[in-house]
């Protein structure tokens, strides 16, 4: 009997440390809908304010990433981590939330979001597969009032192993990855930018490959494009666009697919073509 009871116990010890190590931040609408009976859960809409204006998930709090950046300097580089956790605080959201992230479907305000939430030290934050947009096909429900979240203490514990540094780049140690178009990554955009093209030995992986409809693709599909592309788990990764918020959707994929050495270089190319002394390729 003691056999029979140690032999189950010993299953269910398996079967919990496998859900743990396939845990993962993409939660779907259905999760999402019962996660919401839940006080501690806050979800916070990552899109334009017009749009948050016209329609959003109900009991959304908003919060727009460039509010996060500095008003000075090259732009979209983060303000200093106390500054972002008193902003987040007044908006509502704790770092002891299950923080739930969605946009408009392209992904990259909330993988922003979710790079900077991570960076500075939540544990819990996930990103709605499919966005508002699975939302609303779900009929789940949706407002246009705003929801003002009641203020609370955000304690920041900023965790340096995912910033990059424009030191960390220029060390060249690391697979660079430029998460723009291609037309950016070759400086044919028409873009204003003082300086076009991309940092010297960046490989070009645009930000979209990841997901398919808003949705994020198949673990198997997503390890089969970084392999390709180069980014292998025993490589550093460093990740950049022009200002990093189409960097963020790349880092949570590798995140989700178990990649532990990836940083986001939030200067950025921005903050790159700034620096005289530093070279463009094309």
């Amino acid at each position: 009997m003691k056999k029979i009871v140690f032999s189950i116990n010993l299953f269910v010890l398996f079967l919990l440390i496998g859900k743990i190590a396939t845990a993962q931040d993409v939660i779907t609408v259905t999760e999402l809908s019962e996660k919401m009976k839940d006080k501690n859960t806050v979800v916070v809409a990552c899109v334009k304010p017009e749009d948050y204006a016209k329609t959003h998930i109900k009991d959304a709090i908003h919060i727009l990433h460039k509010d996060l950046y500095k008003t000075s300097g090259p732009e979209g580089i983060l303000k200093p981590s106390a500054d972002i956790a008193k902003l987040l605080g007044s908006k509502g959201l704790s770092n002891t939330n299950l923080i739930v992230l969605y946009d408009d479907g392209e992904g990259k305000y909330a993988g922003r979001m979710y790079w900077i939430l991570k960076y500075l030290g939540c544990k819990d934050v996930k990103i709605l597969d499919g966005h508002i947009k699975a939302w609303k096909s779900a009929r789940k429900p949706v407002t246009a009032t705003a929801t003002v979240g009641k203020k609370v203490t955000f304690t920041a514990t900023p965790n340096s192993a995912l910033l990059a540094t424009m030191s960390d780049v220029q060390a060249g140690n690391a697979v660079l990855v430029d998460a723009r178009s291609a037309a950016e990554f070759n400086g044919t955009d028409d873009s204003k930018l003082a300086r076009k093209g991309h940092i010297p030995g960046a490989i070009n992986f645009e930000f979209k490959q990841v997901l398919t409809d808003g949705k994020l693709k198949s673990k198997s599909e997503l390890e089969g494009l970084f392999k390709k592309a180069g980014m292998t788990k025993d490589k550093n990764i460093i990740l950049y666009c022009e200002t990093s918020v189409r960097a963020g959707i790349i880092f949570f994929a590798l995140s989700e697919c178990g990649y532990t050495k990836v940083k986001v270089y939030d200067g950025a190319f921005n903050e790159w073509i700034a620096t005289p002394a530093n070279k463009v390729d094309k």
